[in-house]
C-alpha cells in the first residue's frame, strides 16, 4: 500500500530540511544523495523516489533556497521609490550571519545552474522577479523625482541589481575588507551617485555606439 498523501509530504519535507541542512554546512559542491541520506539517517535507495537523477536533487535544492530566502526577515521600507529601492538591495546584502550564509548558498549554486540549460533557466527567472520588482520602485521614484527619468526604469533596474550582486561577492571573497557597515555606505554612495551624477545620468541615457563594420580587406 502506497504511503498515504500526509505521510509522502512530511517525508518530502524531511528531505527538504535535510537538503538544506547540507547546503547550510557544505555548500552545493557536498551536496549529494549520499550526503542527504546520512543527514536523514536514511537509505540512498529511499531518496531515489524523490530525486531519480542529480538534476532532480539540484533543483529541489534550488527550490528550498529560494523557499529559505523568502521567508527570511525582511525590512519595511518607510517609503515607496528610492526608500524601498535601497531597502531592497540592503535585503540582498551579507550583512549578517543567516545573509552571509544565504549568499554563499546563493554564489556557490551559479557554478551549478550554469552548467544544466534547464537550471539556469530557471536561475534567470528567478533574477529576473528579482528586477521586476526593482523596476517597480525606481518607476515610483523617477515619478517622484528621485532619480533621473531620462533612463529607462528597467536598465536602472538592472544596473542596482549588478551592483549589488557584484558587491556580495566581494563581501564573500573579502569580508574584513567589506564589513557591513561599508556595504550599506558603498550602496547609498551608488545610489546618490544614480541620483545626482549628471555624468552618470548621461552616459546611461547614450545609445549604445554602432558596431564597427568589418573591413573590405
Amino acid at each position: 500500500m502506497p504511503p498515504a498523501r500526509g505521510d509522502h509530504d512530511a517525508r518530502r519535507r524531511d528531505v527538504s530540511a535535510a537538503v538544506w541542512r547540507v547546503l547550510a554546512d557544505r555548500g552545493f559542491g557536498a551536496l549529494t544523495l549520499r550526503a542527504v541520506a546520512a543527514e536523514m539517517g536514511a537509505s540512498t535507495g529511499l531518496l531515489t523516489h524523490y530525486f531519480p537523477n542529480k538534476q532532480a536533487l539540484l533543483r529541489t535544492a534550488l527550490e528550498v533556497l529560494a523557499e529559505q530566502s523568502a521567508r527570511r526577515p525582511r525590512r519595511v521600507a518607510p517609503a515607496d521609490g528610492l526608500a524601498a529601492l535601497r531597502t531592497l538591495l540592503l535585503d540582498v546584502l551579507p550583512l549578517d550571519a543567516d545573509t552571509t550564509a544565504g549568499n554563499r548558498i546563493w554564489v556557490g549554486s551559479w557554478d551549478v545552474a550554469l552548467a544544466d540549460p534547464e537550471l539556469a533557466a530557471e536561475h534567470a527567472e528567478r533574477y529576473r522577479r528579482s528586477r521586476v520588482r526593482l523596476t517597480e520602485q525606481v518607476e515610483i521614484a523617477q515619478r517622484r523625482g528621485e532619480l533621473p527619468a531620462d533612463i529607462p526604469a528597467a536598465d536602472l533596474a538592472a544596473a542596482a541589481q549588478a551592483f549589488v550582486l557584484g558587491l556580495v561577492v566581494q563581501a564573500l571573497f573579502a569580508p574584513t575588507e567589506f564589513p557591513p557597515e561599508r556595504q550599506i555606505r558603498l550602496l547609498d554612495d551608488w545610489l546618490a551617485a544614480v541620483a545626482t551624477d549628471e555624468e552618470f545620468r548621461s552616459s546611461a541615457a547614450r545609445p549604445p555606439a554602432a558596431a564597427p563594420r568589418p573591413s573590405s580587406g
